[in-house]
């Protein structure tokens, strides 16, 4: 049986490193990985994903307050879900553009799947959740303080009766998000020079088709900081289970199409080191 870090090589019996293995053979060795794993490298990676998704999280619970409180006239809702998933994806494709030689998940959805590709390991990977969530719940506290609650913080919420239905609208929705993202991206930071354009676009795009619906979040984080926010976390879950359902049978349909991750995507996943020029 293969190592989970080797591949058969077709046109010999030798084994091919991928993912992390191919990247510590492309830089020299464990001593050149080690720029890699250094924890200030760590904490610059972490607090990019706190300063993306804390931003996402306060500019959708901020721009819904905004819109109820002082946008003048009640807005109809599909009109509302239009302006939010506009400055939504207005904000990622900015934060995807100045911090993704850093990193740029912004979504607890995507990290998975890098975990699941072997793009980065576990331990950071679970750093990352934590990062994330916490920064959500920070962003939309920090838009209530300003604004209050008005708008219901631009939490997600299913329709009644109709849980598992948006459950698998979320499935659907994330599945299409992180595919588009494993086959455009250089790895799992967006620093491809269209992709943070193409990541707007599908946000756009379908949260305006989906938010009327169940609020088309396509990310665990998204829904828990506004849910936390106000106090009401009751159905959460469907946000959790979607996605996280939608982004791991997009790395099985994306691992038929490309094959695993090389030393490119696993390079991207680590992040620009420090005291190292690219």
């Amino acid at each position: 049986m293969s190592s989970p870090e080797t591949k058969p090589r077709a046109a010999a019996g030798s084994m091919e490193p991928v993912g992390k293995a191919a990247l510590i053979a492309s830089v020299g060795g464990q001593r050149g990985y080690a720029d890699w794993t250094n924890p200030d490298h760590r904490l610059r990676r972490l607090l990019a994903e706190f300063l993306g998704m804390a931003g996402l999280t306060f500019i959708l619970s901020g721009g819904a307050a905004v819109l109820a409180r002082y946008g003048g006239r009640a807005l109809q809702p599909w009109q509302t879900v239009l302006v939010l998933s506009a400055v939504s994806a207005l904000w990622l494709v900015v934060a995807v553009y100045f911090l993704g030689d850093i990193s740029a998940h912004f979504n607890p959805a995507t990290t998975l799947a890098f975990a699941l590709r072997r793009d980065m390991n576990w331990v950071m990977a679970v750093a990352y959740w934590i990062v994330q969530f916490a920064a959500a719940v920070c962003g939309s506290l920090l838009a209530r303080a300003f604004f209050g609650p008005a708008g219901n913080l631009a939490a997600t919420m299913p329709k009644p009766g109709l849980d598992w239905q948006a459950a698998g609208f979320e499935a659907v929705i994330t599945f299409g998000l992180v595919l588009m993202i494993l086959n455009m991206a250089n790895g799992p930071k967006l620093n491809g020079p269209f992709v943070p354009l193409a990541v707007g676009a599908y946000i756009l795009a379908w949260g305006t088709m989906g938010g009327p619906f169940d609020g088309a979040s396509m990310n665990p984080a998204r829904s828990f900081g506004p849910d936390v926010a106000l106090g009401n976390v009751s159905t959460w879950w469907v946000y959790l289970i979607g996605p996280v359902a939608g982004a791991t049978i997009a790395v099985g349909v994306a691992y038929v199409l490309r094959g695993p991750a090389k030393a490119q995507e696993a390079s991207a996943a680590q992040g620009t080191p420090l005291d190292r020029e690219v």
